[in-house]
């Protein structure tokens, strides 16, 4: 059964509709390794295991009387982010300062992956309303990371990576307001991709013309990470959002050739250092690109610093339906506060001025690589112990790379470049431009070839 669980979902799917194996099986086999392993690694929040198994046992009675053709994911498990509510389930958003709430509801995302026939075995940790890029909220014990567990899984969606890293789903969801999907999958050596701004509705169905983040795709592989997405914004299951709607699904586009592309790479941040091996392994990347037959040179971003960008997050984190801030932990608070003094004039003019220093940059081509995280994961508590604008200001430099592109809205993903002398996994972070989803998916497809990652897995199972 190990092979099985291990499988990628679309492989889980294949042997599902030839009867090789029952969801009921496939369930049981996932439930039996978060038992065994989440008090380890913190991943899941709740495991909904009756609420799983009776699922799985009419997906499999559906299948044996389908006569037509079933959702792509029918029977295939999956994990929810504690960002996002769930019916029957309980959502804590990784904070003590709300009671616990059940709500007989999905939301906007649950809904689609219903819809496209996961099975939701629970609630995957998260940091205290996404605001860090590390998981150890105070309402449970930290998120560890399953390559190195004194190290951080990351953050915010460090429950999503620290599962798939430890085997406990085969794909999951998780949420980026700044890196939270990328920054996970790079700690953890997983696939994670942050679509285009509008590609997804908005969870809640909040007005997002200009919302820094959204859910998207955390996989093993790049084509299970393009069929993921292609449920989630509608375009094989349910209605696409104001994004416009590719010319085929996303899975076939990751499939097609590469064009000769125009690629910038850069390994430099003036927010962070670059670890050297991360530096080496992503200009390693660019030449294997260039061998391909790419246009690869190496780029330059305008310089930012943590000062000038750090209100977007104040004010995202200060506008959460929340009262009882002084309960939240004291970074998520001073956060908080202060983006309750600005104006929301101020936001929208510092937002448009970011977009266009950058935008003219980001799409002058057809691809930027990077990095996705300038350093290796974390110790667990690293960034505690200090005053909270000194404990932010050190975790923000993990998003050294990846914020600019929820500034612009620009989809990116992460992919398992390589892993540290010492152990620890890190991540290229590739990027295209708006709503070119396509074309991103299609690179890491090549990337993913050229440079294979699948058989590198995390050291939990001895």
């Amino acid at each position: 059964m190990d092979d099985v669980l291990d499988a990628s979902a679309l492989e889980q799917q294949r042997l599902l509709r030839s009867g090789r194996i029952s969801s009921e099986e496939l369930v049981r086999g996932y439930l039996e390794r978060i038992e065994r392993l989440n008090p380890r690694f913190q991943a899941f929040v709740t495991v909904s295991r009756r609420r799983a198994l009776a699922a799985a046992r009419w997906k499999d009675v559906q299948r044996r009387r389908a006569r037509g053709d079933l959702p792509p994911f029918h029977g295939i498990p999956t994990g929810i982010k504690d960002l996002n509510v769930v019916r029957g389930m309980v959502t804590r958003w990784g904070s003590r300062a709300v009671m616990p709430v059940w709500l007989p509801i999905d939301d906007l995302t649950v809904r689609s992956l219903r819809r496209a026939g996961f099975i939701l075995l629970g609630k995957l940790s998260t940091s205290e309303w996404g605001a860090m890029p590390v998981t150890e909220p105070d309402i449970h014990p930290p998120t560890r990371n399953p390559w190195s567990p004194d190290h951080s899984a990351g953050g915010s969606s460090g429950g999503s990576g620290a599962a798939l890293a430890a085997g406990m789903l085969p794909v999951a969801q998780g949420t980026d307001g700044a890196g939270s999907i990328r920054i996970p999958a790079a700690f953890c050596h997983v696939v994670g991709l942050k679509p285009s701004r509008g590609r997804l509705p908005n969870s809640l169905g909040m007005s997002d013309r200009r919302i820094l983040h959204t859910s998207g795709p955390m996989a093993h592989t790049v084509d299970d990470a393009a069929a993921m997405l292609d449920v989630m914004a509608g375009v094989t299951i349910g209605r696409p959002h104001w994004a416009p709607p590719p010319t085929r699904p996303f899975a076939e586009l990751a499939r097609e050739p590469c064009k000769r592309l125009q690629i910038r790479y850069l390994t430099h941040t003036p927010l962070a250092s670059t670890h050297p091996e991360i530096a080496s392994a992503v200009e390693e990347a660019a030449r294997r690109l260039a061998d391909l037959g790419h246009a690869v040179e190496e780029g330059t971003l305008p310089e930012m610093s943590l000062e000038e960008v750090l209100p977007l997050w104040q004010y995202q984190i200060g506008t959460c339906p929340l009262t009882l801030w002084e309960r939240t932990q004291p970074i998520t608070r001073w956060l908080a506060r202060a983006g309750q003094a600005l104006h929301p004039r101020d936001i929208l003019e510092l937002h448009t001025a970011l977009d266009a220093r950058y935008l003219p940059v980001l799409e002058s081509v057809d691809i930027w690589l990077s990095p996705t995280v300038p350093q290796p994961a974390p110790r667990i508590g690293a960034f505690g112990g200090t005053a909270p604008e000194e404990g932010f200001a050190a975790a923000a430099e993990l998003g050294g790379y990846t914020a600019i592109f929820n500034v612009t809205g620009l989809p990116a993903m992460s992919l398992p470049l390589g892993i540290t002398r010492d152990g620890r996994p890190f991540g290229l972070q590739i990027s295209s431009r708006m709503f070119s989803e396509g074309v991103l998916l299609a690179v890491a497809r090549q990337i993913e070839e050229t440079m294979p990652w699948r058989h590198r897995r995390a050291p939990v199972r001895a």
